[in-house]
């Protein structure tokens, strides 16, 4: 098991702190989040638990400048707006522009700087957006989400297909898992620099990284309740193993 050294710094971003139009789901978010960062805290890093919404573009960055590594969690669909997009889609709910702005200009300044980053299911989507891809806006194929049930029902088991010679296939050791997935949009066109690598059982992309940074996006949440056990460290390894590949090179 990989511990990054002590004192190494993870930002963990959100969308927002409080959701007073969805308190269900801003519970049910607030729990997967917390699993997440308590996670990360348990492997050994210094987590600091940001809002993007709440703090702004210039906010959020100046809160992430001594940053070692990102995460980017889920949430809302991203404002279609910054994918060339249009508004008025199948199933499009409430946006958050201001969280929307902060989390891509996040992930384009340690794109530029060379700091890990790990998207998971929204901020899967906002790499691939903040890098020049674009979203599926509305997927109605069965084995992404649970529907017409209270929130805590939404995530659905399903497989995954890796990517032989990634470095997810490479962490996890297998060609296909089994993920814990709640979304109804996907990356489509890919950012410059991403690759797909991995794919959900109707051919939909499920993860993604980047050709030469260390970026990586999966559309699955390993943070879940129901998660494979193990799932979530998995990744958090491979990000603090590549914190101190950039750091030793520095």
């Amino acid at each position: 098991m990989t511990r990054p050294p002590s004192g190494r710094r993870l930002v963990m971003v959100e969308v927002t702190a409080q959701r007073e139009h969805s308190p269900a789901y801003d519970a049910y978010v607030r729990t997967m989040i917390d699993r997440a960062a308590a996670d990360a805290r348990d492997s050994g890093w210094d987590v600091s638990q940001l809002s993007a919404a709440d703090l702004g573009v210039d906010g959020l960055l100046h809160a992430a400048d001594d940053a070692d590594a990102v995460v980017i969690m889920g949430g809302e669909d991203i404002d279609p707006q910054f994918y060339d997009g249009e508004r008025g889609y199948e199933g499009e709910g409430y946006h958050f522009e201001v969280a929307d702005a902060a989390q891509i200009q996040l992930v384009r300044v340690a794109a530029a700087r060379g700091i890990p980053v790990l998207g998971i299911c929204r901020g899967h989507q906002v790499i691939n957006v903040a890098l020049g891809g674009t979203l599926l806006q509305h997927v109605d194929a069965a084995g992404h989400r649970n529907i017409d049930l209270p929130v805590e029902y939404a995530l659905v088991e399903h497989p995954v297909r890796l990517l032989a010679g990634s470095g997810l296939g490479a962490r996890y050791g297998r060609d296909h898992i089994v993920v814990q997935s709640a979304h109804h949009q996907v990356v489509d066109q890919l950012g410059t620099g991403l690759q797909a690598v991995g794919w959900a059982h109707d051919g939909h992309i499920e993860a993604i990284e980047h050709e030469t940074l260390p970026i990586t996006g999966v559309q699955w949440h390993p943070e879940a309740l129901l998660a494979p056990s193990g799932q979530l460290r998995v990744l958090l390894d491979a990000l603090a193993d590549q914190t101190e590949t950039v750091l030793e090179s520095a």
